[in-house]
């Protein structure tokens, strides 16, 4: 957050510049916003174009004393400093304050936008998970058959081609845009939705997100299916897996005793950064495409008009998620592999 703030801090064309490039189109509805003392200065240089010129800024022509109200405005009359401690304690609190330019509250713009990218994110990330590892697991088992051979196809394919043009594809062949209409193209719901029974709106969610999941799986299953298959090619050469077999231990035994813990340790470890992946970037475009207001877009929209506190929301939030996400992949890692729990080993003390 440190960091990021003071980056964000540096970047041209912040929230002052912002607002009074509005000003010079909006300034009827921008002077009231300010108050009287600004509007009275541009009121002036409206009247007296004369008079105006000379108190008018070089740089942006608006006068001194209304850069200073519009830097009071958003906060930007503290110093850096100050404005980024009040920050930390507010973000505590999970009071993140008012947008800039959308005139709601943050927490107001989150609340709307967090369910569209949670069934995004958890779905699309559960759905691929599901499909890859079994896959990856059969294509490492079957490796240089025809098995192997066909959905290596699909591998390639599902890597070259973005996830957003599958997408299009989508939505030209199944949401109205050449051939069929079997799936709505906007928002996550129906109007009405409230007054749908339970199986009703069931439908209604599925309908609305199967398109939009369908491309995020079909670009996104490609690089884990190769990771789990590598990862298990990787370990069914080693000696502990030869020596299980002379055991006389079945073959299914072998991949799922020994062989999955230690494989599947590098795909957990991945785990965090697909998931916030899938919630943030890897929605962005298919929120576009399919018009679901999500936290992808609310975050690019702030980020393209310098709306400072929905930016840093979205950042905390997202490094929320990120955070227990890793706990969960900590937390996995021992259930598969129980040696990571070294106080159990007696490594906590030494």
């Amino acid at each position: 957050m440190a960091l990021n703030f003071f980056i964000i801090q540096t970047a041209p064309g912040g929230p002052v510049d912002q607002f009074l490039a509005r000003l010079s189109g909006e300034s009827g509805a921008v002077i009231e916003r300010i108050g009287g003392s600004a509007g009275d200065g541009v009121s002036a240089q409206m009247d007296d174009p004369a008079g105006g010129d000379e108190q008018l800024s070089a740089t942006r022509g608006f006068s001194p004393e209304l850069v200073r109200e519009v830097e009071k405005l958003y906060g930007f009359d503290r110093p850096l400093h100050e404005r980024f401690v009040t920050m930390l304690w507010d973000y505590i609190c999970f009071d993140f304050g008012d947008s800039f330019f959308k005139g709601r509250s943050v927490l107001e713009l989150l609340r709307d936008s967090l369910p569209v990218s949670i069934s995004l994110g958890v779905w699309s990330t559960l759905i691929i998970y599901l499909v890859s590892i079994p896959l990856g697991i059969r294509k490492a088992v079957t490796h240089g058959s025809r098995f192997d051979a066909a959905t290596g196809v699909a591998v390639v394919v599902g890597n070259a081609v973005p996830v957003f043009l599958f997408a299009i594809l989508l939505v030209v062949l199944f949401a109205g845009g050449s051939y069929l209409k079997w799936f709505p193209l906007r928002g996550l719901t129906s109007p009405g939705f409230d007054q749908m029974t339970l199986l009703q709106q069931i439908a209604d969610y599925v309908r609305h997100l199967a398109l939009p999941i369908t491309a995020m799986v079909i670009g996104g299953f490609a690089t884990l299916t190769m990771l789990t298959k590598n990862s298990f090619l990787d370990e069914i050469g080693k000696l502990y897996v030869v020596a299980a077999r002379a055991k006389g231990l079945t073959e299914s035994r072998v991949l799922y005793g020994h062989i999955f813990r230690n494989a599947m340790l590098i795909v957990v470890s991945g785990f965090p950064a697909a998931f916030v992946h899938m919630f943030f970037t890897g929605s962005l475009l298919i929120e576009v495409i399919f018009s679901l207001n999500g936290l992808g877009l609310l975050g690019f929209e702030a980020a393209m008009q310098r709306d400072y506190p929905v930016m840093f929301a979205t950042l905390y939030i997202f490094t929320l998620i990120g955070l227990l996400t890793k706990l969960a992949s900590d937390l996995t890692y021992m259930l598969i592999d129980p040696r990571i729990d070294f106080e159990t080993r007696g490594g906590g003390h030494a």
